[in-house]
């Protein structure tokens, strides 16, 4: 079964760090670029991070520059968003995607790739 499973989501404190993993199984991740997404209740699924199949380009929105870093583990087939400084407005359930995409970037627009798979998403809930 082909499937992306995400984990460590959580309730944290203001300030506070979480680390999300998002875990293949099935099939490689070598040969996908990974988004991380969220989707908050009463709005539209917002892209949080991509992160290239070379692993060595990442993009992400200015609302979460400098705070969140995606990484991956070729090893492991997995792919992370670490997640610092958190605030309440990042509260959402966070999504990873993969996108069958062959070159070795992210682009800016990458909310628009083919993500063909998806995973079940989980919960993140930053209040004091």
């Amino acid at each position: 079964q082909l499937q992306l499973v995400e984990s460590g989501g959580g309730l944290v404190q203001p300030g506070g760090s979480l680390r999300l993993s998002c875990a293949a199984s099935g099939f490689t991740l070598d040969y996908y670029a990974i988004g991380w997404f969220r989707q908050a209740p009463g709005k539209e699924r917002e892209g949080v991070s991509c992160i290239a199949r070379s692993g060595s380009s990442t993009n992400y929105p200015d609302s979460v520059k400098g705070r969140f870093t995606i990484s991956r583990d070729t090893a492991k087939n997995a792919v992370y968003l670490q997640m610092n400084s958190l605030k309440p407005e990042d509260t959402a359930v966070y999504y990873c995607a993969a996108a069958r995409y062959e070159f070795p970037y992210c682009p800016d627009d990458y909310v628009d790739l083919p993500f063909d798979f998806w995973g079940q998403g989980t919960q993140v809930t930053v209040s004091s």
